[in-house]
């Protein structure tokens, strides 16, 4: 590899570049593998000697794939990593084109307002694979799917789901409800999940934990909902309380 295709996929640690070239890293054996098993295209892989010698079966399956694999020093490997403690295996892969909401469906789909913080979006999309939700809608301002704390906060769910970030995610919403969708809300001042009568085709929208549901979105909701506080927590982290409105909505 040379020094300006180093300094090239080092550059996707950002995330403009990452947008411009619709590329993005992937660290670790068990979240490249997760990638590659559902189709997503690798431009090359980065081991190091120590992670050769020690995984020749793995290698040998992308040798077979032939997908270009450069041996680099730990010190370069390190320039492509995200944490501290590198593993020793680094690949860059090709962003899927989904430009639409037609490979939308299913009975319940979620989508997510502002929710910004990579950790709780990893977690909420690995909620999401958990119950068998296949499609995720994301507006503007939450989180940037393929970071790459996203993608290890999501245990590699993040390449088994349909996710859209939409610019038009309130007009995006509005046409679901057109196609026969209920729009429900997760709201502190909502109904109690445990007694909420629920259609059959719904959209669940979880929306920041700090701010809550912005006056668009409650706007077009049909019906807020809520997971009922019996202590004196001021709120549930919002990967807890996906888990929880999931596991209702999917009974």
């Amino acid at each position: 590899m040379t020094k300006n295709e180093l300094k090239y996929y080092s550059s996707l640690l950002q995330k403009k570049f990452r947008q411009r070239e619709r590329k993005f890293l992937v660290e670790g054996i068990k979240l490249i593998q997760e990638a590659l098993n559902y189709d997503y295209k690798c431009e090359i892989i980065t081991v190091t000697n120590s992670f050769l010698d020690e995984n020749q079966t793995f290698i040998k399956t992308i040798y077979q794939k032939k997908i270009r694999t450069e041996v680099l020093k730990q010190t370069k490997l390190t320039k492509l990593s995200d944490t501290k403690t590198p593993q020793g295996i680094i690949a860059v892969f090709k962003m899927p084109k989904i430009s639409s909401t037609e490979t939308f469906e299913g009975s319940l789909i979620v989508a997510l307002e502002n929710i910004n913080d990579p950790g709780n979006l990893g977690t909420v999309i690995r909620n999401c694979d958990w119950f068998g939700v296949k499609n995720l809608f994301l507006n503007e301002n939450c989180a940037e799917i393929y970071s790459p704390k996203v993608i290890r906060a999501s245990a590699g769910s993040v390449f088994h789901l349909s996710i859209i970030e939409e610019k038009n995610f309130y007009n995006t919403m509005e046409d679901q409800k057109r196609l026969g969708y209920k729009i429900l809300c997760a709201d502190l001042n909502g109904e109690n999940i445990y007694s909420f009568s629920h259609g059959e085709k719904n959209i669940l929208i979880l929306a920041n934990e700090a701010n809550g549901p912005t006056n668009e979105l409650l706007a077009i909701c049909d019906s807020k909902i809520t997971i009922p506080r019996i202590g004196n927590a001021e709120s549930l982290n919002v990967g807890s309380a996906s888990a929880i409105l999931l596991s209702e909505l999917t009974k």
